[in-house]
């Protein structure tokens, strides 16, 4: 039976001390003397002590091998520390410097200047045998001067300063968009979607910047702070200072889906009157923005570049075919909700255009086949994918070889170019009515693509060519990914994701205008092309009684800026008291 402590012993309590020891210490050396110097048998030990005798094996063989170890069962006690020195040199300095109400740290920081160094414990110990209490915490004013950062200033538009002045700003390419929005009445788009705004920030000033940032590229609103000494963007917006990240943060949560959606109506019409063209045929798809935090309650979507459902933003995105520019988008759609959003854009259009789309191109799992048969009853000729049943390709298989035909694609420089096609009216279950259906083969795919659509007068090689056409949907997205960082705003609590699409749809249409005015080569070109060759230039600034100078710095690609004559005509500044803006190249 092994000895317990708790168990009473026949011998005296002296003896009881070694026999039955209390500390585990105490029991590994009792059991390891009567094992190597009482000889007694390992089993016989190891059940007076309360060991398994796998566990007193170990016990010995550590006991054997590691001399630290043995060493740990006398190991010197340590001696208390003594009284710090009443003959140290620094000791009545150190006592001086608390009655001027420094703290350790502080005395140590002033010491180190005179050449001494002592730890942050000495200092401690001289001032606790010395009676001293800790410091309570102080104020600001109350602290001793030291090298700090520096406190920025506010935004403010009553602070804005009109003096003549003189600065260097890195950001000189946003300059080139004021020109661009010369006849733009941004302060009538504003007071339409009715934003927030406030005396210190108002909304016109709030949108300038965001708008700011994303023409620039900035990913997270928190990079904002690398920017807050730049006067150049300070002065586009038309504050003192360029908001800080706490505001720009916060400005979302005040807006909600309705006045989105009437930010969404009065740019679109105002950006139309201002030169951009509204095509008639458009891509639509949606995207998922993932969540980080998994406690939001978010439904899940299927995120494609991780190649799984998970817990994101479902956002529904419209892009003009023919102009290449974002012209609608909605944040946060409800998986209830996500067929019909096809039919949200279309009432959208005809808002704005007095007439529905010419023409839709989605994918298969966008809408409902039900929703198929709403557009074509409103007149919108649709083109779609079908989906692949195993019984559809086994139908489409058995057809005979005499029932496809060999067409060619035009102007396709690739390897497939003449395709099979099946041309066939099919009934659907949910569409009212007799649906075209192109089945091709000798894509390059193994199993055929089948194409759905209620165009009866359109060729089989304009529909499918027109079908490849919408993957430029997927660099629409990519631009507003990859330069406007769509997907940066992953959370609903920093910046919400429906506001800053509206102010990305903006930005693209912007960057459209910038795009049209430099023309050649860059007439089709991304946004993130543009900013990376013309407009990501430095500039100096001279801000004199009427006029603001803006100096691009040498570019190789600045005569492109030069024929988009964008610098040929001073523009007015209202936002800046109505002072002429001249840009001028090096």
């Amino acid at each position: 039976m092994a000895i317990s402590p708790s168990t009473d012993l026949t011998v005296s309590q002296a003896a009881r001390f070694f026999v039955a020891p209390e500390t585990a210490m105490q029991r590994q050396y009792e059991a390891l003397r009567a094992y190597f110097v009482d000889h007694l048998p390992s089993p016989e030990v190891a059940k007076r002590f309360g060991y398994t005798a796998g566990s007193f094996r170990v016990l010995c063989h550590q006991f054997r091998h590691d001399a630290d170890w043995r060493a740990a069962f006398f190991a010197a006690t340590r001696q208390e520390t003594s009284s710090p020195s009443t003959q140290d040199p620094v000791r009545d300095l150190i006592l001086a410097m608390r009655k001027r109400n420094l703290s350790v740290y502080d005395i140590q920081r002033e010491l180190a200047e005179t050449g001494h160094s002592r730890s942050i414990n000495t200092l401690a110990t001289v001032l606790r045998h010395e009676g001293f209490a800790r410091l309570p915490r102080r104020r600001d004013d109350e602290r001793p001067p030291r090298i700090g950062p520096e406190v920025s200033a506010s935004a403010d538009v009553r602070l804005l300063s009109l003096a003549p002045r003189c600065f260097r700003t890195q950001v000189g390419g946003l300059f080139l968009f004021v020109p661009l929005m010369r006849h733009l009445r941004l302060a009538e788009v504003v007071a339409t979607a009715k934003l927030p705004g406030s005396q210190m920030i108002p909304a016109e000033q709030a949108v300038r910047s965001l708008l700011a940032l994303k023409l620039i590229g900035t990913q997270r609103k928190s990079h904002v702070m690398q920017l807050l000494e730049d006067q150049g963007i300070a002065l586009f917006a038309g504050l003192n200072v360029v908001p800080k990240r706490s505001y720009l943060a916060a400005y979302s949560s005040r807006v909600d889906h309705r006045g989105n959606l009437r930010l969404m109506d009065a740019w679109s019409a105002e950006v139309h009157r201002c030169g951009l063209p509204r095509g008639n045929s458009f891509d639509v798809d949606f995207h998922t923005i993932a969540a980080n935090s998994g406690q939001e309650p978010l439904e899940k979507h299927y995120v494609s570049r991780r190649s799984r459902r998970q817990k994101g933003i479902l956002v529904f995105v419209a892009r003009d075919a023919e102009q290449r520019v974002l012209c609608y988008g909605n944040a946060g759609v409800p998986k209830d909700e996500q067929a019909d959003e096809v039919l949200c854009f279309v009432d959208f259009w005809k808002r704005q255009t007095g007439s529905v789309p010419a023409e839709l191109v989605f994918d298969s799992q966008l809408t409902t086949y039900a929703n198929l048969s709403r557009l074509n009853r409103r007149g919108v000729r649709f083109l779609t994918l079908r989906r692949r049943s195993r019984s559809l390709l086994g139908r489409l298989y058995s057809q005979p070889a005499s029932a496809w035909q060999r067409i060619t694609l035009p102007n396709v420089s690739r390897v497939f170019r003449t395709p099979k096609v099946l041309d066939e009216t099919v009934r659907l279950k949910g569409y009212k009515g007799m649906l075209r259906q192109v089945s091709v083969l000798d894509l390059g795919h193994e199993d055929p693509t089948v194409l759905l659509s209620n165009d009866r007068e359109s060729t089989c090689s304009a529909l499918l060519t027109r079908y490849a056409q919408r993957m430029l949907i997927e660099n629409g997205l990519a631009e507003a990914i990859g330069f406007f960082h769509l997907d940066a705003l992953s959370s609903m609590v920093g910046l919400k994701v429906d506001f800053d699409l509206q102010i990305t749809l903006m930005a693209s249409g912007l960057y459209r205008l910038m795009a049209e005015r430099v023309g050649r080569e860059y007439a089709k070109a991304q946004a993130k092309t543009l900013f990376r060759h013309l407009l990501n230039v430095g500039a100096s600034v001279e801000v004199s009684k009427n006029q603001v100078h803006v100096t691009l710095d040498k570019r190789a690609h600045n005569p492109f800026l030069v024929a988009s004559r964008l610098a040929d005509h001073p523009t007015l500044m209202p936002w800046f008291g109505n002072k002429q803006l001249y840009i001028r190249f090096s």
